[in-house]
């Protein structure tokens, strides 16, 4: 307990038990949930979090090890989904559970092989980095459309329509449809935070059947005119003789708009306020290709934009340190916690780009590794490099404020002067 002697006043733990209370709503936890994860490594990386109901794991090892087996995984046990029913109706939400449903993040293999094979030919690195002259010109067309008197918000202003612009255009439907497509995802993904109510879901539903209806009209076009886009890829594409279904290919569509900005938005965010946090040029963290690249991963380790990603267990087993779990039953994976855990980077609170110890899990790992990281991570480098080399004075005008929408991690506004 070296960095925090006491626990936070928000924080009750029980050391017997190892059981934790801690609201993710509360203040102090949405603007610095830090300051928690540094008690915890040193009291017990390993808790039972009330307020979710199941097991935590923060410490890098556990969290990387898990991500990785295959004892465990995304897809609901039967056992998960009956006990699911029981807690209450589900009818409300028939269109966005047939979205999930067929979402290659919600399954295991063979069927999230088949779909991850079909849909990774568009995502490979070699194929992503065709894309850098794209993504330069649009981050030079968004600041030059940046309010004339040298004071935005950079979120709607260049954080957001950056990787909304690049997915779509990949996908080939209407850019201009980008702030619709954004409020359907922000409705979508507000099914998993902590705390949702009927309201959330109803208005989550209604965002999945609207965005499937919008996607089918585009499909249905792409069958009688294919296209040089991802979607008329998708459609054609073919592993062992099968091809995705039109469920199959509405759903994946769905993930690959709604992940393929989602994070990304909130990443660029915390980079832009990590970076200025650290005074001077902001500049000389992106002087060469390798320091750029090597900014982009201490920005995704230091304040990564996904705080919890959960896992069903498969097996009656034992999960780590003492920790047992029966089928069916969910751990939750801090891999923010873990990107801090002092046994794994030395002074895991310094932003230090170029550290020799850089192996974040921003990105998850195992099977279920991000698909997007390498168009993400592409867009990260050059929109970060282009604001930068553009506008060295930027500053913050405004201290910045963090959403309160735990697991995921970003910023209410981002309002800079320069």
């Amino acid at each position: 307990m070296q960095e925090y002697p006491q626990a936070p006043a928000y924080l009750h733990f029980d050391t017997a038990t190892r059981r934790l209370r801690l609201n993710p709503h509360e203040p102090r936890f949405v603007q610095n949930p830090y300051e928690a994860y540094g008690w915890l490594h040193a009291a017990s990386p390993t808790f039972y979090w009330e307020d979710y109901g199941f097991w935590c794991f923060g410490g890098y090892d556990d969290v990387n090890r898990i991500l990785r087996d295959r004892r465990f995984g995304r897809q609901k046990p039967q056992s998960a989904a009956d006990n699911q029913r029981k807690l209450g109706d589900r009818s409300h939400l028939t269109a966005f559970d047939g979205i999930e449903a067929n979402s290659m993040l919600e399954l295991e293999p063979p069927v999230h092989t088949r779909l991850r094979t079909l849909v990774n030919r568009a995502f490979v690195s070699r194929q992503v980095e065709r894309l850098r002259p794209r993504v330069e010109q649009l981050a030079h067309e968004l600041i030059d459309r940046f309010e004339p008197q040298g004071r935005t918000d950079l979120l709607p202003a260049y954080a957001a329509p950056l990787p909304i612009t690049i997915i779509a255009e990949m996908l080939g439907v209407p850019v201009d449809m980008g702030p619709q497509l954004l409020g359907w995802s922000h409705d979508m993904v507000a099914m998993y935070m902590h705390g949702r109510d009927r309201e959330a879901e109803d208005r989550a539903n209604a965002a999945a059947g609207a965005f499937a209806d919008f996607l089918r009209t585009y499909i249905a076009e792409r069958h009688r005119k294919p296209a040089d886009d991802l979607l008329s890829l998708l459609i054609s594409a073919q592993e062992d003789g099968q091809k995705l279904s039109e469920d199959e290919l509405v759903s994946s569509v769905i993930l690959l708009l709604n992940a393929g900005h989602e994070a990304t938005v909130h990443q660029t965010g915390n980079a832009v306020k990590t970076i200025l946090a650290q005074g001077g040029d902001p500049r000389r963290f992106f002087t060469i290709v390798q320091d750029t690249a090597a900014t982009v991963e201490e920005c995704l380790r230091f304040d990564a934009p996904l705080h919890m990603f959960t896992r069903y267990a498969y097996e009656d087993m034992e999960a780590g340190d003492g920790v047992r779990v029966k089928p069916g039953e969910q751990v939750g994976l801090l891999l923010a916690c873990a990107n801090h855990d002092p046994l794994a980077f030395k002074t895991p609170r310094s932003f230090s780009p170029g550290r020799d110890d850089q192996k974040n899990v921003s990105f998850g790992a195992g099977i279920h590794f991000c698909i997007g990281a390498p168009l993400a991570r592409l867009e990260l480098q050059v929109s970060l490099k282009t604001l930068f080399d553009r506008l060295p004075g930027l500053r913050l005008a405004e201290p910045p404020l963090f959403r309160d929408s735990y697991h995921f991690h970003g910023l209410e506004r981002l309002i800079c002067r320069w």
